[in-house]
């Protein structure tokens, strides 16, 4: 993406800070930098402010100080796994149905086979990148106090600028809290009222991180600005009211207490705020998706000036392999490591009421379909629909087997019509239409005597197949599972991204969009949440499926707005967007054996994994520095 925030993300080199909220150089949470800009100095330039928030937001998108790698923020791993938004995501994903990634590398494998301890280097650099940022965000806010800003003298514009700045940052922080609420459940805590310097932390409960994180957004909500007028991947009032309707959703998980009726009240603000939902689904996804209606709040990426081999760079180059063309994703090369299970794949398996949907269409005609669908006749033709234009003909058809057909009039074979070219042009006894198994559109068009077979797909199941099996009998194998094409580092024109090489990538990752808003709101009212109007979910539900589908042939009515139906349907619509496991724990199907997915636990079939795996470890690194931490239960 282009725009002037980004640009602020390398001024000069990027500062970087100095600060330390740990015990004990065994966490490592502190930049390997050595300019501490704690100091006045730094603040005579009027522009520092703007530069470390920029930091704050950098944090989740950059790994380090330099690039790609040489000076990372945290350290304990590699710095290309150590980016905030890879971790987070290898976290959210690849521990469900939705992702599988082939690697070997360390402890990565016991994420799919359900079996992380405390002492996995991915659960701690998680775990630390988390704190990272809460720290950096607690410094900034120590800097931009008002005595602070008195006695710089700092007045006038600059000080109204840094009072969002300050909101934001908080903002920053109660996004990492909630992360840290929803994977650990039990965390250090710390805010700009500690002061810097080595101590121990307390340790808090999930009860007090969801009030302070609650309490943070509420009060930050008169500052930050109205949604939609702030740059472009800075946090505004829908953001934080996207964070409350997660927080309310999954309050029950959280502190044992729905919240149902506030997730109603919080996914309707965003929804009322003026997004609407992109047209193309696939856009979100592009090199360009900064220009995508619908994104609340986005990861920024510029392959020239965020350059890390996390976030999309890393969603992107390892979703490709196999037979799969790197230039089609904008790209130099495939790393061939993550794909999908059949149990997201069958998800898009479409069970379309067909009666209703040609019903829309018009009423029945006597022209038809003969062929292998009815017997060649032994059954009666399916009769094709009147659509609002004379003498064109409609009809809405599943097809359960690869066969042929043919138009005809009357059930009349001396009126029948095939196609002797295979060129959309109708003949007189012509030769049979051949046709593959799945649902269709078909179009006998009498004004020019063609016709159309549209194949009805979900759009958004964007899977690999050509050379890939369905079932993963191999995780270590790419060509085991379907590849995910999803993300990818072109425009809407094909055009790659900045990045000539093709190393680095220019697509955001849509963090927060209006369709989880419509899915939450849908949720919290078949949960009870007063306020909730079923027929206004249906509604939204309905958007996400005209768009998937291109027709209303998939819309559904308040009777198949279930639990069930939702949850898949957030599958089908938010696949890949670090969601998936926060659902599934929702709806109490992560761990035990309500669920199966392909390898959960580490079994082809999937077996049942114990609950405490709700929940990820404290990690022993920093069990054994802080004496006041305990360990989740499960774990040792």
């Amino acid at each position: 993406m282009k725009i002037n925030w980004k640009n602020i993300f390398f001024i000069g080199t990027l500062v970087s800070l100095i600060m330390v909220t740990a015990c004990t150089d065994d966490l490592k949470i502190t930049p390997e930098d050595t300019q501490n800009i704690a100091s006045e100095e730094f603040y005579k330039d009027p522009n520092s402010y703007k530069q470390v928030l920029a930091k704050l937001y950098a944090g989740l998108a950059i790994s380090g100080q330099e690039g790609p790698a040489g000076r990372p923020d945290i350290s304990g791993i590699d710095e290309g796994f150590s980016q905030y938004l890879r971790q987070y995501w290898l976290a959210q994903q690849v521990t469900t149905d939705e992702a599988v990634i082939g690697w070997a590398d360390g402890s990565l494998p016991d994420y799919h086979e359900h079996d992380w301890n405390e002492n996995n280097e991915f659960v701690r650099a998680l775990y630390n990148r988390i704190l990272y940022q809460i720290t950096v965000s607690n410094e900034f806010l120590r800097q931009t106090t008002d005595a602070k800003l008195d006695g710089r003298g700092v007045t006038g514009a600059l000080r109204t600028d840094i009072a969002v700045f300050r909101a934001e940052a908080r903002f920053l922080r109660a996004l990492s809290y909630w992360h840290a609420l929803d994977l650990f459940g039990n965390y250090p805590f710390v805010t700009d009222n500690d002061a810097p310097g080595y101590f121990f932390p307390e340790q808090k409960d999930r009860t007090f991180l969801f009030n302070f994180i609650e309490t943070e957004l509420k009060d930050i909500e008169g500052t930050l600005l109205a949604p939609r007028s702030n740059e472009y991947a800075r946090a505004d009032k829908a953001a934080a009211w996207m964070v409350l309707a997660k927080l309310y959703l999954n309050a029950e998980v959280y502190t044992g207490t729905q919240k149902n009726t506030e997730a109603v009240t919080y996914s309707k603000r965003v929804i009322d705020a003026g997004y609407t939902i992109e047209p193309a689904y696939k856009n979100l996804f592009l090199a360009d998706n900064h220009t995508a209606r619908g994104v609340i709040f986005p990861i920024a990426f510029d392959g020239l000036r965020t350059q890390t081999y996390g976030g999309t760079t890393f969603l992107i180059h390892a979703a490709v392999g196999g037979n799969m063309s790197p230039a089609e994703f904008g790209i130099n090369g495939g790393w061939g490591g993550t794909r999908t299970t059949s149990a997201l794949v069958n998800k898009f398996d479409l069970n379309l009421d067909l009666a209703t949907a040609n019903n829309d269409i018009g009423s029945t005609t006597l022209w038809g379909l003969v062929g292998n669908l009815n017997g060649w006749g032994g059954s009666a033709d399916i009769a094709l629909r009147q659509t609002t234009t004379a003498n064109i003909f409609a009809v809405l058809v599943k097809i359960n087997d690869d066969g042929e057909l043919k138009f005809r009039y009357n059930h009349d074979w001396g009126n029948n019509y095939g196609d002797n070219g295979a060129n959309g042009t109708i003949d007189a006894g012509g030769d049979n239409i051949k046709i593959k198994k799945g649902t269709y559109r078909i179009t006998l068009n009498l004004v020019n005597n063609t016709y159309t077979v549209e194949l009805i797909k979900d759009l958004r199941a964007d899977f690999h197949t050509d050379g890939q099996k369905l079932e993963i009998e191999s995780i270590s194998t790419f060509t085991d599972g379907y590849a995910v094409r999803k993300f990818k580092n072109v425009t809407k024109t094909g055009v790659a991204g900045s990045d000539a090489s093709g190393n680095f990538t220019d697509t955001d990752f849509p963090m927060f969009r209006v369709e989880d808003a419509y899915l939450m709101y849908a949720e919290a009212t078949v949960r009870g949440g007063a306020g909730g109007n079923v027929g206004l979910a249906v509604g939204y539900i309905n958007q996400l499926k005209q768009r998937a589908l291109g027709s209303t042939a998939g819309n559904i009515t308040a009777t198949d707005l279930t639990l069930n139906f939702i949850l898949d349907e957030r599958a089908r619509e938010l696949y890949w967007e670090c969601h998936r496991r926060t659902d599934l724990i929702r709806f109490g199907r992560f761990t035990t054996g309500s669920y199966h997915w392909p390898w959960k636990g580490g079994v082809m079939g999937g077996v049942a994994t114990s609950a405490h795996r709700n929940l990820f470890p404290i990690p022993s690194s920093d069990l054994n520095a802080n004496p006041k931490l305990k360990q989740n239960p499960g774990y040792n």
